[in-house]
């Protein structure tokens, strides 16, 4: 093989691959479209700055009469025939939105099942431990999980069990109600217990 072919095939070998150009996609802004950001209308429902409905005007002239007023064009209702858009100020919109929604995050909470491990031969001190651990669960709103584990031979007396789980919701009638009483599962019985 002669030096010209093999170096041809050796620069065939190593061109870099180029691959087709792709444009980015568009960002997707997330809140309503204003302005020019309003594509494919023709006509919409005119609500000026004032909060008066001017009714039915094309989007050109709707367009205008924001940019004279100084404000924006904001389509609030785009899913109508035809879409509802407003003459407001956009920036002072969306803060008031981001406001809004920094308030409801704020009040929403979310609800957790805390868990409280017990024995069937738990001791006065221990119990009394256990019990006031979760009544600051319940005083916070959580729900709580009562497992109460066998070990060995203890399966043979489960009434033991029993009694435990039922003076739990005696000293906790007050403040909790039970939501799931106890099953028996495995080598251990399970009851769910909710703030009143």
């Amino acid at each position: 093989m002669s030096h010209q072919r093999r170096d041809a095939r050796h620069s065939q070998e190593n061109k870099a691959i180029r691959r087709p150009f792709r444009a980015a996609p568009a960002p997707v802004k997330d809140g309503p479209r204003a302005n020019r950001d309003i594509r494919g209308v023709r006509d919409v429902q005119l609500i000026d700055d004032t909060g008066a409905n001017r009714g039915v005007v094309s989007f050109f002239e709707a367009l205008k009469i924001a940019e004279d007023a100084g404000l924006d064009l904001v389509e609030i209702a785009p899913n109508s025939v035809p879409p509802v858009c407003k003459i407001l100020d956009y920036g002072r919109f969306r803060f008031l939105e981001q406001k809004k929604a920094s308030e409801a995050r704020k009040k929403q909470r979310t609800i957790e099942i805390k868990e409280i491990k017990l024995r069937p031969g738990i001791d006065k001190h221990d119990y009394d431990v256990k019990m006031k651990a979760m009544h600051g669960f319940f005083e916070e709103g959580d729900k709580v999980k009562v497992t109460l584990r066998f070990r060995g031979r203890e399966m043979a007396h489960q009434d033991l069990g029993v009694k435990v789980l039922e003076r739990v919701k005696a000293d906790t009638v007050e403040v909790a109600k039970v939501e799931s009483d106890w099953q028996l599962e495995g080598r251990q019985m399970v009851m769910v217990l909710a703030p009143r």
